[in-house]
């Protein structure tokens, strides 16, 4: 990952001392199984104070046996007693160290981000809460609708972000296994119970058939609801792009002492927390096309997957991490123009059309098909509501229909009109996704 967007907690999960070591501690779990049945009792306590994890060394010898699991066992095993060092590594595959190691700093990765994905989840409800009550121009097709609750905003997003943090979490408690089957998952030396003895002091869950390698559509369905989560925090970095807009101008992104927002225009505040996560999102869903193409191996197991999980796992987990970060800081720190919001539903008027055409509909013995095109010709060539209301009051048809208590329209009523359920919405919403 390049610095800017590094996440030091996550990078020094994936470094290579911390791989190395953790690779050392799926052998020790192996030889703690294993002990009382094919290695003396008290061999891993002996390896553990012996062994020196040294990525260094490793690497040179790497360079003759082409081969870093080898390499690595060897840099271990030169520095323990010979009848002590031929029971490291006893009767397992490469593969059981590298895939149970992996999943294991995966495991460690998502508890990082499931601890920074609550704390965006608590922004977004905390900033819906307080502008519940805050009527806004709700649009579609990006065009003036009807007002609504500009709290539903953050609520919607709230609800997203939440069933996909379900899923993580889900993934997180029961998804992430691990192995000990041995070549081509035959258990040749090895068995299902030392299997399960070792993998469950690892605090993993066992595979229940691993073919040497633990299958890749595990680590794809993880990929793939980080891509969902990545599109959720775009959809709201989107909309708060929207806002944002010089011709909206609903909320900015909260802007520091001394920040500036162009190098020749110095009147900007530009978006550029939700530009820049907008741009981290599609990197994060273009891993969905590594993950899914490292499904099928050849006869069940290769390692063509190997080179492109390097790279990819890190930089996937370090960026989720990232965007929730940040987007956490956007959702809290996002300034939201009250006023000017209120005044935009105040002075608007063509939201009354869906009201008043059903209010005619309800009043009067009329085809829907009769009115619609006069309420939208009084729309469509009115500058303000009382205009708008006198020209369908002055249509023939409609004399029997007294609209002059419309004319008062405040805020009060727009709430109470547009706003109404709102509560209901946000109850159910809470009720269906606690808060955390």
């Amino acid at each position: 990952m390049i610095n800017r967007y590094d996440c030091p907690e996550i990078s020094q999960i994936w470094n290579e001392q911390n791989k190395f070591e953790t690779y050392l501690k799926v052998e020790l779990a192996l030889v703690r199984a294993l002990e009382g049945i094919k290695v003396p009792k008290g061999t891993a306590k002996t390896i553990s104070e012996s062994a020196k994890v040294d990525p260094e060394r490793i690497k040179e010898i790497e360079a003759t046996t082409k081969h870093d699991v080898i390499a690595f066992c060897t840099s271990i095993t030169e520095n323990l007693p010979e009848q002590i060092s031929k029971f490291f590594h006893f009767g397992c595959t490469s593969s059981d160290i590298i895939d149970t190691a992996t999943n294991l700093q995966i495991k460690d990765s998502l508890a990082l981000i499931l601890t920074q994905y609550e704390a965006l989840l608590k922004a977004l409800a905390k900033r819906a809460k307080e502008t519940k009550e805050l009527p806004c121009m709700g649009r579609s097709h990006g065009m003036n609708a009807e007002p609504m609750s500009f709290g539903q905003k953050f609520l919607g997003h709230y609800a997203e972000l939440y069933r996909h943090y379900l899923d993580l979490k889900n993934f997180y408690e029961n998804e992430i296994t691990g192995q000990f089957s041995g070549a081509v998952g035959n258990y040749t030396l090895l068995n299902t119970d030392i299997e399960q003895k070792a993998v469950q002091d690892l605090g993993l869950e066992v595979e229940a058939l691993s073919s040497q390698v633990i299958p890749r559509d595990r680590i794809a369905k993880l990929v793939s609801i980080n891509a969902l989560i990545a599109s959720a925090i775009e959809r709201l970095a989107v909309e708060i792009r929207h806002l944002h807009h010089s011709d909206i101008g609903e909320v900015n992104e909260g802007f520091s002492k001394g920040q500036k927002g162009s190098s020749i225009m110095p009147h900007k505040k530009n978006p550029v927390s939700t530009e820049n996560l907008s741009g981290i999102a599609r990197v994060i869903r273009s891993h969905l096309l590594i993950a899914h193409e490292n499904i099928p191996l050849w006869h069940e197991r290769d390692i063509s997957h190997s080179s492109a999980e390097r790279m990819m796992l890190p930089d996937n987990l370090g960026l989720v991490h990232y965007a929730l970060k940040r987007m956490s800081s956007t959702v809290e720190n996002l300034v939201v123009h009250n006023e000017k919001i209120k005044n935009k539903v105040l002075s608007n008027f063509t939201y009354l059309s869906s009201y008043i055409l059903h209010l005619i509909i309800e009043k009067l013995d009329l085809a829907r098909e009769e009115i619609y095109p006069i309420v939208q010709q009084a729309a469509f060539e009115s500058s303000d509501a009382s205009q708008f209301i006198d020209k369908v009051s002055s249509n023939p048809k409609l004399k029997d229909l007294d609209l002059s208590s419309i004319k008062g329209f405040n805020e009060n009523t727009i709430r109470s009109l547009y706003l109404g359920e709102t509560d209901n919405v946000f109850e159910r919403v809470f009720k269906s996704y606690p808060l955390i």
